[in-house]
């Protein structure tokens, strides 16, 4: 019963994905969407991508990042190098420049990761924070070393074979990823280091391993998301990863209620259009006042829904069996222990 519901609330899941596809789709043919708003549209989902990897690591693991957008960074600029100087935008060079992408992000995340992740609450958030920190003058200064990454001045040439068919249905593939291992026994784990790391602990969790994981796999997220940038827009700067990137994902990951996969999802598509109408409106003063905006609304969120949007909450199809059996028994728990 358990697997027949499961499968069910999957083809409605890709159901409402074909649905809202064919929906922009015909839009798009109607010229009631432009290639502009297209883009935007793209960008939303690119940001959905990357924001379901922080939710992973923050939402429903606990694990306070303020480095995200480091790994988004990686993800971009090492898939566009090889897809620019091996690739030349041929349609497997692309799938595997997107997986280089993916496993650059989440090597060096498992590199910094198994020091950093000892330490706990704020202390984990100045140590990713200084990790974005030391990205970013990276790429600032990357000519030195690398030339091709271009420096403080961009790297260009990135052959842009990412439309909107390769964005939607990778963003689809991402969040069936994640709806998949949240409800796993490993997704469990992380639910309990969240509430209590201490107490999963004494119930034979191995914590460590289980945030590590929990950090790979949002961080390779970030990195895949970052790939699929590089093929959709044709110019990368160090300034498009800096702080306050990383602070557009973890705006999104509290907006939508930590522990919430839907919140995440529909506001980090909102989000975007709210900055999109924003710039429109204010124009240059935008970039100038942009930290404020994020401090007001960020203050005003959490004063009138301090559990976000969603609070947590998914919609049905999201959630792939009863919650009674997702952690599988007695041996779901046990998922995170040690050999």
């Amino acid at each position: 019963m358990g697997k027949a519901d499961s499968s069910k609330k999957t083809i409605l899941l890709l159901a409402a994905a074909v649905i809202i596809y064919a929906l922009i789709r015909t839009l798009e043919a109607a010229e009631f969407i432009n290639p502009y708003w297209q883009r935007v549209i793209d960008q939303a989902l690119i940001t959905t991508m990357g924001a379901l990897g922080l939710s992973i690591i923050y939402g429903f693991t606990g694990q306070f990042s303020l480095g995200h957008a480091a790994f988004f960074g990686l993800g971009a600029y090492a898939s566009g190098v090889f897809d620019k100087t091996v690739g030349h935008g041929a349609l497997p060079m692309f799938l595997l420049s997107l997986l280089i992408g993916a496993a650059v992000a989440g090597l060096m995340a498992l590199i910094i990761g198994l020091p950093i992740l000892r330490l706990r609450s704020d202390y984990l958030g100045i140590a990713t924070l200084g990790f974005g920190i030391i990205v970013k003058v990276g790429m600032d200064n990357s000519s030195k070393f690398l030339p091709i990454l271009g420096g403080a001045t961009g790297m260009s040439g990135t052959p842009q074979v990412a439309n909107f068919d390769w964005v939607f249905w990778f963003t689809l593939l991402v969040i069936v990823l994640v709806r998949n291992f949240v409800f796993s026994t490993y997704g469990r784990a992380c639910t309990s280091v969240r509430e209590d790391e201490i107490a999963a602990d004494v119930m034979g969790i191995n914590t460590t391993r289980i945030k590590v994981i929990a950090f790979v796999l949002g961080c390779a997220l970030a990195g895949l998301a970052g790939g699929m940038y590089a093929h959709r827009y044709p110019f990368l700067h160090p300034s498009s990863f800096d702080f306050l990137k990383s602070f557009d994902f973890l705006l999104v990951v509290v907006l939508g209620g930590l522990g919430s996969m839907t919140g995440t999802v529909v506001t980090a598509i909102a989000w975007v259009f709210v900055l999109e109408g924003l710039r429109m409106v204010l124009g240059e003063a935008f970039i100038d006042f942009r930290g404020v905006i994020y401090a007001l609304i960020l203050i005003v969120a959490i004063i009138l829904r301090p559990q976000g949007i969603f609070g947590g909450k998914e919609l049905g199809f999201l959630v792939p069996k009863p919650m009674g059996s997702q952690a599988g028994g007695k041996g779901g728990v046990n998922a995170g222990t040690g050999a």
